[in-house]
């Protein structure tokens, strides 16, 4: 019998495993104030809450939902069968927090993803993008030894050019003034591409700008190869692939990632997403962290353009010499602060922020694994997990004209993970785990604004959908379905407080990213409220699992704390 979840509000979070729950602690006495706290338990606060720790501030973590995570979580979808319900792959989270914070002592395990990818085709081929260079040259060879060759030739150009583009992601982007220390900003960025070639800025220059159909059109000849480099690219962000600015997604997962710091590193996390997010946790609270789950913050407290502490949805106060939001910025500045407290001018530009998320996840439980055509029957369960079914460009393209004008495509873009097969642990012998991450869809129906059509109506057009699109490549799956969990951009938003279901904080385009995010003018993580720093996915590098925004914060904020900015907490 069918059993269908689906998560309808923030009091919606039913039948998580307790492994993954944290109790809220006793209030602590009003008159006690904290060095940092720090609003959201997800990874990057979790992150920026260890770095703090480690430096000796007495650090607080106040969650909303019962559970620490954000949208790095492990959560039951069925009895005893768990999946990663939001974030799905490790692909990007950044080798120096993994051996700063020592996250392998505290259960992290990442088994890499070989094939990286694969992608099934209409005609019965499935094509997989082996990470060894060899052996991925050797199978592209099958279907266009001319683009086989290119590959190698290209693989090398742009993992040079990331190499450049690596540093600053682990550092605040520059300040763009006329002041000795926006000067010294920039000299500092000049050095980073000391002995690049005019023909890299070029190439570099356009990689930020062009699109990534003409990239591959202009460099490839087979549909199969074009759509295997489309399938690892073009994540989240508004944009079907011929928009300009979707080729940085080839330099952007091509830095170095996992404890080994390997370029393009993708992993199956050992226990789902949310063992990262655990490992996080148990290293904070080694070095102090003080975590509060069900503790949703109802107001950042500022008076006179300084951060004082938060105010709970209970009415509790909270005093903290300064503040770290890892709230979406729009979330932050014009929910969590009166507009009173901040200048018209910043507010103006966090309103115009893009956000509007285009992606929905959906979640599996299969009564037999999914047979998805033309997979060898060599493949080992591990070769057998990654499968994107997105058949062409031009598909891609249409499926995104389709749903900016806020219609649900009949066909859409469905990554699959069979994460049991990566990890048994997730369900009991005999059942397995689907993950399925969906793009495009829209966040605003176009009937929503007629009171016609809502999310809430259409959840079970989105899931029909999905499991035609999967049936197509692995007919066996309709008919296993045990449980379905369908996750629209407005439940990403309601249960996992992601405005407007933008999974990234923002959406990753050339004028929201570096200097220019969250805004203009405030891209070091500090904010217009002394004491207040934005610690999330909003601020610079950006979205995905990869604690930068929220190491680089904590070290921008512990920067201030030396200079003396803010008196220590009494102990």
């Amino acid at each position: 019998m069918l059993m269908y979840l689906a998560l309808k509000g923030s009091g919606s979070d039913q039948g998580l495993s307790s492994a993954f729950v944290w109790n809220c602690s006793v209030p602590e006495p009003s008159n006690q104030i904290y060095d940092a706290i720090v609003v959201g338990g997800g990874h990057n606060g979790l992150t920026a809450a260890a770095y703090l720790a480690r430096a000796g501030l007495r650090t607080l973590v106040v969650e909303r939902r019962e559970m620490v995570g954000g949208c790095c979580v492990t959560e039951e979808i069925a009895p005893g069968c768990r999946a990663s319900t939001t974030s799905y792959i490790a692909s990007m989270l950044r080798p120096e927090v993994i051996q700063e914070l020592r996250l392998a002592e505290f259960g992290l395990r990442m088994i890499p993803c070989d094939p990286a990818i694969q992608v099934p085709f209409p005609d019965g081929h499935v094509l997989p993008w082996w990470a060894e260079r060899e052996r991925a040259r050797a199978e592209f060879r099958r279907v266009c030894p001319r683009d086989a060759d290119r590959f190698v030739q290209i693989d090398e150009q742009l993992k040079k050019l990331a190499r450049y583009l690596q540093p600053f992601f682990m550092e605040p982007p520059p300040e763009i003034n006329a002041s000795a220390a926006g000067w010294a900003d920039l000299l500092r960025v000049g050095r980073r591409f000391r002995g690049i070639s005019s023909a890299e800025v070029a190439q570099l220059v356009s990689f930020l700008t062009g699109s990534l159909g003409e990239f591959l059109d202009h460099n490839y000849r087979s549909e199969k190869i074009k759509t295997m480099f489309l399938a690892n690219n073009v994540y989240g962000k508004h944009g079907g692939p011929y928009q300009p600015g979707t080729a940085i997604g080839l330099l952007f997962h091509l830095l170095s990632g996992g404890e080994h710091e390997l370029q393009g590193f993708s992993g199956h996390v050992i226990g789902g997403m949310g063992a990262i997010t655990q490992a996080l946790a148990a290293a904070g609270r080694k070095m102090g962290v003080e975590i509060r789950t069900s503790s949703p913050v109802a107001q950042i407290e500022a008076r006179q353009g300084e951060a004082r502490g938060v105010v709970l949805e209970d009415g509790s106060e909270i005093r903290g010499r300064m503040v770290l939001s890892n709230a979406d910025p729009k979330r932050t500045f014009l929910q969590m602060l009166p507009a009173s407290e901040l200048p018209g001018d910043f507010l103006e530009a966090v309103r115009g922020i893009k956000m509007d998320g285009p992606c929905a996840k959906v979640n599996f439980v299969l009564a037999e694994e999914p047979r998805f055509t033309g997979t060898p029957a060599s493949h080992t369960p591990l070769e057998r997990t990654f499968y994107t079914l997105v058949p062409s460009l031009e598909f891609a393209e249409r499926c995104y004209d389709i749903a900016k004008y806020g219609e649900i495509p009949e066909e859409l873009w469905v990554d699959c993970v069979v994460s049991s097969n990566a990890d048994d642990s997730l369900a009991p012998a005999g059942k397995h785990i689907l993950t399925c991450f969906v793009q495009y869809v829209p966040y605003r129906l176009r009937r929503q604004a007629d009171c016609g059509a809502s999310w809430d109506e259409q959840r079970d057009v989105l899931g029909e959908r999905v499991v035609r699109k999967i049936g197509e490549y692995a007919p066996n799956v309709p008919e296993s379905i045990l449980a379905m969990q369908v996750l629209t951009p407005l439940d990403l938003e309601r249960t996992y407080g992601l405005t407007e279901g933008n999974i990234f904080h923002g959406d990753l385009r050339l004028e929201q990213l570096f200097f220019m995010r969250p805004v203009a003018g405030w891209s070091q993580y500090r904010t217009p409220i002394e004491g207040l720093y934005l610690c999330g996915a909003g601020a610079h590098p950006g979205g995905g699992v990869t604690g930068a925004p929220g190491r680089n914060a904590a070290h921008q904020a512990l920067r201030d704390w030396k200079k003396g900015r803010f008196k220590r907490a009494k102990r």
